[in-house]
């Protein structure tokens, strides 16, 4: 089922650092693991899923809750 969020990849990179800097990035988690792997590469991230970007719940929610 496709989302209705469209999140810009820059704004949805934002919403991601926002949460980690705040929430930090616990071991084993599924951010630490998305950081891990991806190395910082937007692209790579969890919440990159073209073309709405909308991979990540955690950033789904703060992009809902910023709207």
């Amino acid at each position: 089922m496709p989302s209705e969020i469209s999140i810009p990849l820059e704004r949805a990179a934002e919403l991601c650092k926002a949460y980690r800097d705040k929430h930090g990035v616990r071991m084993f988690s599924q951010c630490w693991g998305c950081v891990k792997y991806s190395k910082g590469v937007p692209e790579k991230l969890c919440f990159y899923n073209p073309p709405n970007n909308d991979g990540c719940k955690k950033v789904n929610e703060l992009f809902e809750a910023s709207s």
